[in-house]
């Protein structure tokens, strides 16, 4: 399974690439996998605020819907218009053109709380 080292993971399998005050979000490798092949993504309104820990939108699968939580606090900068017409970018490249959202962080000590990609490793296989 591909768990890219340069970024950092939520319990509840999504993914964050911090750049400046910037997260991007998306669903790991091992969530997309276990969801099946993605026909919706439920994404949050761009300037709409987000905890972290809390649900902001779905992703509906073949086999199930599930929800995404913000891995940090903040504001939606920028939503991942792709995804409206091809929920499948979850799938097929969940670390590159599958990301979600952007989160603008108005907490980065949040980002302390998150795993590096051994401890995620070690969450999935275990």
């Amino acid at each position: 399974m591909n768990i890219p080292a340069e970024l950092r993971y939520s319990s509840d399998h999504e993914w964050v690439r911090v750049e400046g005050t910037t997260a991007t979000i998306g669903i790991t490798e091992y969530a997309q996998d276990a969801l099946g092949d993605v026909v919706f993504v439920e994404m949050p309104d761009a300037g709409s605020a987000v905890a972290s820990g809390d649900s902001f939108g779905e992703v509906e699968s073949t086999k199930s819907v599930s929800d995404i939580y913000a891995p940090v606090t903040g504001a939606v900068a920028v939503i991942n218009d792709a995804l409206e017409s091809q929920p499948e970018l979850l799938n097929s490249d969940p670390y590159g053109a599958g990301w979600i959202c952007r989160i603008e962080i108005s907490n980065p000590s949040e980002l302390d709380g998150l795993m590096d990609a051994e401890a995620y490793r070690i969450l999935t296989e275990g």
